[in-house]
């Protein structure tokens, strides 16, 4: 009888803590990012609140390296014409002045020979207006046939600064100008030259070629200063202004860091991608940085009372990040959070979290092993 007894109760011992596990595998399955933990790993853990501070973010936004648009000439030519020589290449430096290309022109043969024109009026005209006045004096003529002859005169002067200005327009010089009106050789062929010195940046011309006045046929540009440009969303454009210091990395240069100063904050709001554009100028006289280049452009923006977090506090689970809240009776809650890149040891939190909440700051990877653990135990 007394057998019988005592395995009754062994029975109903054994079948107490069959429930008793049951129920906290149940608890377990039933909130798996809970984990309370045993006492010595309880006791390695350090606890923070989560509080406001002044951070200065850092921004990080894409860009790319452009042409300074300051030191940058777009070269055409003053007459149509056909290209009968080009003397430079792609890559080449010039100097302001030096010539670039040369075309043959019938529109400045033609203007030439316009001003030749005037000038033999010019002087034809001149001689009979004096020639009115000596015979005005003489009593030959009367004085209205003297004011016809000088009105002429004046005609043609103004005729003759009107083609020379025509000749200036098209690229002659004053010493072209003297030239042809000494000598009286017309000359179709004009020259194409650089209007500062740089490098050639672009070619867009061959010998037989036509080309026009509103053509660019050469584009010179001085790479020793180059523009840094990149989009700010337009969320963070108020933490930006003219004269703050940004850093640019270069993948291309194996992410070399360049210092500079915004120059310029945009005024307006790209339509399509909500962003703002800024621009920086940095120096480039090793050459190292060519226009186009993919840069990324960091920005230390002004300070601001933001929640933080340190970054020892935060777990990763997949492509996912969390914290661990500390809860009631022990327990502590795997809690996802979205967080700005890390700053000084520290993650500004833009998601996930309120303010006032305790985090496990130091332990929190040893406390989501232990909570992995449990989980595994009880599925």
């Amino acid at each position: 009888m007394k057998k019988a007894v005592i395995a009754l109760l062994v029975a109903g011992l054994l079948a107490g803590c069959g429930e008793e596990k049951d129920s906290h595998s149940k608890a377990v399955a039933a909130d798996p990012l809970s984990v309370t933990p045993a006492a010595e790993l309880n006791s390695q853990l350090k606890v923070l609140e989560v509080a406001k501070e002044s951070v200065a973010e850092m921004l990080r936004v894409t860009g790319n390296i452009d042409f300074d648009e300051q030191r940058v000439a777009r070269i055409g030519a003053t007459v149509t014409g056909r290209v009968v020589e080009v003397d430079v290449l792609p890559g080449q430096d010039v100097k302001k002045g030096e010539l670039l290309a040369r075309l043959n022109s019938s529109e400045l043969s033609s203007q030439q020979l316009a001003y030749m024109k005037a000038r033999a009026q010019l002087e034809l005209n001149r001689r009979a207006a004096e020639r009115a006045k000596a015979l005005l004096a003489a009593d030959v003529i009367g004085a209205a046939e003297l004011q016809r002859r000088e009105s002429e005169y004046q005609i043609s002067v103004a005729e003759t600064r009107a083609a020379a200005d025509q000749l200036r327009l098209l690229g002659f010089s004053e010493a072209a100008l003297n030239r042809l009106g000494a000598q009286g050789a017309v000359d179709s062929v004009t020259p194409v030259s650089a209007s500062r010195q740089g490098t050639v940046v672009e070619r867009r011309v061959a010998v037989g070629q036509v080309v026009q006045p509103a053509d660019t046929l050469f584009v010179v540009a001085d790479l020793s200063r180059v523009w840094a440009l990149a989009q700010v969303p337009e969320q963070q454009i108020g933490q930006v202004r003219v004269g703050q210091q940004v850093s640019i990395e270069v993948p291309a240069l194996g992410n070399e860091r360049r210092v500079g100063k915004l120059i310029f904050v945009g005024h307006t709001v790209d339509p399509e991608t909500r962003t703002v554009l800024v621009r920086t100028e940095l120096d480039n006289r090793d050459g190292a940085l060519k226009p186009a280049m993919l840069a990324t452009m960091l920005i230390e923006a002004r300070p601001s009372d933001k929640l933080v977090v340190p970054a020892s506090a935060v777990v990763r689970e997949g492509e996912e990040e969390f914290v661990f809240v500390v809860g009631d009776g022990g327990q502590y809650r795997l809690t996802k959070v979205k967080l700005a890149p890390e700053h000084g040891g520290r993650r500004v939190v833009i998601s996930g979290l309120k303010g006032g909440e305790k985090l496990v700051v130091e332990g929190a990877f040893h406390l989501n092993n232990e909570r992995n653990r449990l989980a595994a135990e009880g599925s």
